[in-house]
């Protein structure tokens, strides 16, 4: 497999050398995920504490609507 990145498009998988020379002429560049994660790995890197509110789950609750079953019934009388 063969990692191939884009500025616009983002990350691709080629899966033969013919396919990652054709992208190439088209602007990707090969890359190893590994060396890209190594960095990270190595650095522990602190995420920010935000105090975000609680979302109000009764505005996302729908109301429930009456269930219909069939068609009413109609008797001989009507």
């Amino acid at each position: 497999m063969i990692y191939l990145m884009h500025y616009r498009h983002g990350v691709k998988i080629a899966t033969m050398e013919m396919e990652a020379q054709y992208d190439e002429m088209n602007g990707w560049v090969r890359f190893d995920p590994e060396e890209l994660a190594a960095p990270m790995a190595e650095e522990a890197v602190e995420q920010p504490a935000y105090d975000l509110p609680e979302p109000a789950l009764e505005a996302n609750v729908l109301a429930e609507a009456p269930r219909r079953r069939g068609r009413p019934r109609v008797t001989k009388d009507e």
